[in-house]
């Protein structure tokens, strides 16, 4: 994207870090929506409505700067468990949000991807990820990833599964069985693992979130409800991340060596 296109909020944080700086890939678990509505004296719905508006911003924003993918859970398979007015509620927002949002996002060569066990979903739902992930799978900007009914555990079931059945097939053997090819059948396995994991309101856990992709990601938490969860915070995450050292392992010295090659 050319400078004359960019807000100046991502022209700011460009010129601050540079795009070497800047994730690759950014994980986020958007918390604390009903929250920010009851501290409003509002019903919880109200916050997720918020939450949608915050997501459009931050898509908008994560296009500006370059960043490749963004993950966002939107409902794991545990939410199951919440009220069922909320969680009927949250099903008519995600069906609507697929229905006004994705033709805006394939005008902004977004690609849209629904990852976790749709099949828990009505039919219409179903159908409208799959129409929807049809429309903008040629696209080659953002990857945008919306999580939902999706849990790292079933993640990581569902990829053992599949080995398991291709040893049973005699496909492979039980040796042939490793941490990369496992990981071959996860969820995001074409895309690069998240750099940086954010997790907004306060709590200070993954919550059975990409538990494998994360092995290695940076993890920022705040408690700013993700209502409140504008550019200005989004930037404070990734001027985190840029300050830190990645070592995979390694030792500082070695990163340092390595960088200055």
């Amino acid at each position: 994207m050319s400078d004359s296109n960019l807000t100046e909020a991502a022209r700011r944080c460009l010129e601050q870090l540079g795009p070497e700086g800047l994730p690759r890939h950014v994980a986020i678990i958007m918390d604390g929506n009903g929250r920010w509505a009851q501290r409003q004296h509002k019903p919880r719905v109200a916050g997720h409505r918020a939450g949608v508006e915050v997501v459009r911003q931050l898509v908008q924003t994560c296009g500006e700067l370059g960043i490749e993918v963004l993950t966002l859970f939107a409902f794991s398979s545990e939410n199951w468990r919440r009220p069922a007015r909320e969680v009927g509620f949250l099903m008519e927002l995600f069906l609507l949000a697929l229905e006004r949002e994705v033709r805006k996002l394939h005008r902004h060569n977004v690609q849209l991807r629904i990852i976790g066990e749709r099949s828990a979903f009505p039919e219409k739902i179903q159908q409208r990820i799959e129409d929807a992930e049809n429309l903008t799978r040629d696209n080659t900007g953002l990857v945008l990833n919306i999580a939902a009914n999706y849990g790292g555990r079933w993640d990581i079931t569902q990829a053992a599964r599949t080995l398991a059945e291709q040893v049973a097939a005699g496909d492979i053997t039980p040796e042939d069985i490793t941490p990369e090819r496992l990981a071959e059948n996860l969820c995001l396995a074409d895309l690069p693992e998240p750099d940086l994991f954010i997790r907004t309101g306060g709590e200070q856990r993954i919550s059975n979130f990409l538990i494998w992709q994360l092995a290695y990601t940076e993890l920022y938490f705040t408690p700013v409800l993700w209502p409140d969860f504008n550019r200005d915070e989004f930037e404070k995450a990734v001027i985190s991340f840029s300050h830190r050292q990645r070592r995979f392992g390694q030792t500082g010295e070695q990163v340092e060596q390595q960088r200055n090659a």
